[in-house]
């Protein structure tokens, strides 16, 4: 009985990948951001010492904003709000305590809109003229 070695077996086709299937994207929702929502309650606040988190939620709810369940994304905001200097934070650390409107940055804001805002004049260009 004479063994041989088995030939070497072809390599297995790969198998055939599936399309990708393309997944279906999201619409962008209409409407106000919830730093917006955010400053626009801030605002409106008349609390001397600025508006706590639980009375901004409350805010929030009441106009028509899901606080359960993008309670992080509130929470992001209001974290970046205060590093923007849009609010200031008078009470607590992060995203605990209380909130008010930095006056002194939405005057500075208001005061670049202006000058933006404010048409340029051509300049005017004189010609000097040559005596022959």
């Amino acid at each position: 009985m004479a063994e041989t070695a088995p030939a070497p077996a072809a390599p297995a086709p790969a198998p055939a990948k599936a399309p990708k299937k393309k997944t279906a994207t999201k619409p962008k929702k209409s409407g106000p951001s919830v730093s917006e929502l955010i400053v626009k309650a801030v605002s409106a606040s008349k609390e001397r010492s600025g508006l706590s988190v639980a009375a901004l939620k409350k805010i929030l709810q009441a106009g028509g904003y899901d606080v359960e369940k993008h309670n992080s994304l509130v929470n992001r905001a209001l974290k970046s709000l205060v590093t923007k200097e849009t609010l200031l934070q008078t009470k607590g650390t992060g995203a605990s305590g209380s909130f008010k409107l930095n006056k002194k940055a939405a005057e500075a804001k208001e005061k670049a809109a202006k000058k933006k805002a404010a048409p340029k004049k051509p300049a005017i260009r004189k010609r000097l003229s040559r005596k022959q």
